[in-house]
């Protein structure tokens, strides 16, 4: 996939799909797909790194890091990506983002996006403006309509919501892949080696939306393989009392040493939520039900 914001343009014309696409879930992928469609183009994405796109008062919640974004659409198959800070957009017109950035930069044909996608200064054009706008450059614009699944309107901000709410399964459904986190593995206090639980300790990555506090049953990929796994979201209350929201993850039947390594933990359901228990045999005791819940 070629980044765009190193002065390169595209030989083929394009097809693009616009928007944030801070989750690339099923909804978004709708987007996406339809860039595939059009014959003789090279399918390409116009989006912003998910940090630089908000009020810096406003504390970003994604869906998915950076990182994991851009490799979702390396594995869709966009080859092109233009991805600029937003700050060096925010004032651009609708006509001036068709002209300096739809024609100069990504040689467009073909553009794609949401029925409620806004561009321009104050977000002042919306789909059918552009609509209008491209048709004098000679480029189409295909607007896609809202998409449902199980009677939902699939959407970021509810897929948020769920998340929220522990409701990961649902939330996972909606997405269309399973929601993640990924950090390097830090030193802990080793309690749960002590306890016949020991587990990798994570930073929550602090722009990533945060999950109801509490315990999931939970994928965890080891060497490209995925390895059944129970992970804590939240302070340690018991043993270890945290500022700083932490995954901590047990993973079945695996004892090597997994520090400094940079892992990614899957979250497939909630099993419960985080408590302080009396004691740590008491921990110890819900910890050992935990993980058989957890192979069910």
């Amino acid at each position: 996939m070629t980044d765009l914001t190193n002065n390169i343009i595209p030989v083929c014309r394009t097809a693009v799909a616009l928007g944030f696409f801070d989750g690339l879930h099923l909804g978004h992928m709708k987007v996406v797909e339809e860039c595939f469609r059009h014959e003789g183009l090279s399918p390409a994405m116009f989006t912003f790194h998910s940090d630089t796109a908000l009020p810096k008062r406003e504390k970003p919640e994604n869906l998915l890091t950076n990182d994991m974004k851009l490799e979702k659409l390396e594995q869709a198959g966009i080859e092109y990506i233009y991805s600029p800070d937003f700050e060096s957009v925010k004032h651009y017109t609708a006509q001036d983002f068709i002209e300096k950035v739809l024609v100069r930069i990504m040689n467009a044909k073909v553009v794609v996006c949401g029925f409620d996608f806004r561009l321009g200064a104050g977000a002042g054009c919306d789909a059918n403006g552009l609509k209008e706008l491209c048709r004098g450059y000679g480029i189409e614009v295909v607007i896609i309509p809202p998409f449902s699944l199980d009677g939902c309107i699939v959407h970021s901000t509810a897929i948020k919501q769920l998340i929220k709410s522990g409701e990961i399964a649902r939330a996972n459904k909606l997405l269309g892949y399973e929601f993640s986190i990924e950090g390097k593995v830090i030193e802990g206090n080793r309690i749960g080696t002590t306890i016949g639980s020991p587990t990798i300790n994570q930073i929550f990555p602090e722009n990533i939306v945060m999950p109801r506090f509490g315990v999931y049953k939970s994928i965890t990929v080891l060497d490209g393989k995925r390895m059944p796994s129970v992970t804590n979201i939240g302070v340690k209350p018991t043993v270890d009392y945290k500022d700083k929201p932490l995954a901590e993850t047990h993973i079945m039947d695996y004892s090597g040493d997994l520090y400094g390594k940079v892992l990614r933990v899957s979250l497939l359901d909630f099993i419960r939520p985080e408590r302080r228990f009396n004691s740590v045999s008491e921990l110890k005791e819900q910890l050992d039900r935990d993980k058989e819940t957890a192979k069910q």
